[in-house]
């Protein structure tokens, strides 16, 4: 199983100008991938923002959304910005993507949270389109330049049409912040969705969970506020499950591992540099 480590980019309080050195370190460190969260009504940084920051401060470690609120975006400008992200890091991106649902992240004109299934099925045509070459804004122009690949893309997501959709358009997975136990199912649905849609063999399987080793009652608190529109208890629950000591840190790998997860990312919950090297010595 690979291990990777998200950016800061929706850590309250975080300093953006880290993320270029984040990024350096975790890939100089060894880790898989470097991931961000997504999230647009909150005092962070975009993903599109930070995944091509830290594209320019890299040049081996994969990048991956997990996950990007496709729905809020209009889709021929999130194509061709992540067409661009995964062109200037030399095909190193993977697209998370999701569909979101809080009303405060809908801020273009036009969009809302209704209607989301359709909307991201119809989106995910205009992604295709677009890095197939396809004119856009009813002229003769592409959007992007020759040789833009389709970029690969993975999905979040508990219902059966999410799940259906990944298995038509993705390569994998991404499970929720939760334990285990709790991604267990979603991934024994997913594969099952896979098989169903008579796709060769295997989904890649990503799982995700919250760190902070320096600071841990800064990093839990953080991963309460961020989830705090969801309810104090479920905010409480997700919290709690920050790994904040060697010993649980070292559970996360085993517990996912067994799952068959291809790869596991720790998200962080604070901005301290210094949890690269505390993880790497743990993990890798």
């Amino acid at each position: 199983m690979k291990i990777g480590i998200g950016l800061p980019n929706q850590v309250r309080g975080m300093r953006p100008d880290v993320i270029p050195t984040w990024a350096a370190k975790a890939e100089e460190a060894g880790f898989s991938t470097l991931g961000t969260v997504g999230r647009i009504a909150y005092p962070g940084v975009t993903d599109t923002v930070a995944l091509a920051a830290a594209a320019g401060a890299t040049s081996r470690i994969g990048l991956i959304s997990n996950v990007l609120l496709g729905t809020v975006w209009p889709p021929v400008l999130l194509a061709k910005e992540i067409a661009g992200i995964d062109g200037v890091s030399g095909g190193r991106l993977t697209l998370g993507i999701g569909i979101g649902g809080r009303e405060d992240d809908f801020v273009a004109d036009g969009l809302g949270p209704k209607g989301l299934g359709k909307r991201i099925d119809a989106d995910l045509e205009v992604y295709r389109d677009v890095w197939g070459g396809k004119p856009v804004g009813g002229g003769t122009n592409p959007a992007v330049p020759p040789g833009t690949r389709q970029v690969p893309l993975l999905f979040g997501g508990f219902a059966p049409k999410a799940l259906a959709r990944m298995a038509k358009w993705g390569e994998g997975y991404v499970g929720g912040s939760v334990p285990p136990e709790m991604v267990a199912g979603a991934f024994d649905q997913a594969r099952a969705a896979w098989r169903e849609a008579g796709r060769e063999g295997e989904p890649r399987l990503v799982a995700i969970t919250y760190f902070a080793l320096g600071e841990p009652d800064t990093g839990r608190g953080n991963v309460h506020d961020y989830y705090s529109y969801l309810g104090d208890d479920s905010a409480g629950f997700i919290s709690s499950g920050v790994r904040t000591t060697p010993d649980a840190v070292r559970e996360a790998v085993q517990a996912f591992g067994d799952l068959g997860a291809d790869e596991l990312i720790f998200n962080p919950g604070t901005d301290d540099l210094d949890d690269i090297a505390r993880l790497a010595e743990l993990v890798l």
